[in-house]
């Protein structure tokens, strides 16, 4: 089924497939199981149902790669928004945001990076006031440097923000190891980009294993780990490393994506762990909705059955 992932990413560049998607009832079905909506309301009713069954959330304006400054200014505002609701609604002690730098401008040229601190400042505020936090998705390589600067100099004011790293990049278990400090939050993730073989692990097992390295140094150090994974075996190995290190629910957290494996975020929850749900939403679903199904390609039978039923 992996032969499959390309064609399903090229999918996705398509405006034509992308309209007849839009347009058809029938998968609806295969959307909303992934994004819950276009717009703020649709998300923060998402976070509050999955709160209502015992799940925290953290929640991604789908964009990224902008190069326009007005778009980077009306990312930062629809974040705004959204933590003003999620404080309305009594919710953002369970929720929090996750923001994309490139969504904010780090991609423009010349300015980019001082434009994606400074706007990143104002989203930072904006979830201090609603008594949440920030974390920072990280990207492909070439902007991991970047990322960490810009993480460095906003902990300077708010040192509640959290960082994103990713295992198949043989730098980070040393990047685990310089962010593994007390109040430090580091969500641990495989990693989505393709990458080159010189940065990057290219058979799972490898990737695997550096994952498991980068758990040990996170579960051990004195921050707080937020164990991004859907792998079973991940998850086992997770909690038998929490306690060798005498973690105790509450002092990390697992998190999942928004629509994958519900099940097992709730039986977790159930257990006493904090789970964090990962809810993308936005006008720029489709191509976050195509990548899903490039890593899950059982769910593409229903996808183009859908397509070809189409009158």
């Amino acid at each position: 089924m992996s032969l499959l992932r390309q064609p399903i990413l090229l999918l996705a560049r398509s405006g034509g497939v992308k309209k007849l998607v839009t347009t058809m009832p029938v998968t609806s079905g295969v959307v909303t199981g992934y994004v819950p909506g276009e717009t703020t309301s649709a998300a923060v009713d998402a976070t509050g149902r999955l709160v209502a069954d015992g799940l925290a959330v953290t929640l991604d304006f789908l964009g990224e790669d902008t190069l326009d400054t007005e778009q980077a200014d009306a990312t930062v505002a629809a974040y705004v928004e959204l933590l003003k609701s999620l404080s309305d609604r009594g919710l953002s002690r369970h929720a929090e945001v996750s923001v994309k730098l490139s969504a904010i401008g780090q991609a423009l040229p010349d300015v980019g990076d001082k434009t994606a601190l400074e706007n990143a400042r104002t989203i930072c505020r904006a979830a201090r006031n609603a008594g949440t936090t920030v974390t920072l998705d990280m990207e492909d390589h070439t902007t991991t440097d970047r990322t960490l600067a810009v993480l460095r100099d906003l902990r300077k004011d708010f040192p509640e923000t959290g960082a994103v790293l990713q295992a198949y990049l043989h730098r980070t278990e040393a990047d685990c190891r310089a962010l593994a400090h007390e109040g430090s939050r580091v969500r641990l993730c495989k990693g989505a980009y393709h990458e080159p073989d010189d940065v990057a692990f290219q058979d799972k097992i490898d990737v695997d294993k550096s994952y498991v390295r980068c758990l040990k140094v996170l579960l051990g150090g004195a921050g707080y780990p937020m164990i991004a994974t859907h792998d079973p075996r991940m998850v086992s190995i997770a909690a038998s490393l929490a306690s060798r290190y005498g973690r105790s629910p509450g002092t990390y957290e697992y998190q999942m994506l928004y629509g994958i494996r519900p099940d097992e975020q709730r039986r977790l929850a159930a257990a006493g762990e904090t789970v964090r749900v990962y809810v993308p939403y936005g006008q720029e679903w489709y191509g976050y909705l195509m990548r899903r199904l490039a890593e899950r390609p059982q769910n593409l039978t229903f996808f183009l059955r859908s397509l070809i039923s189409k009158k």
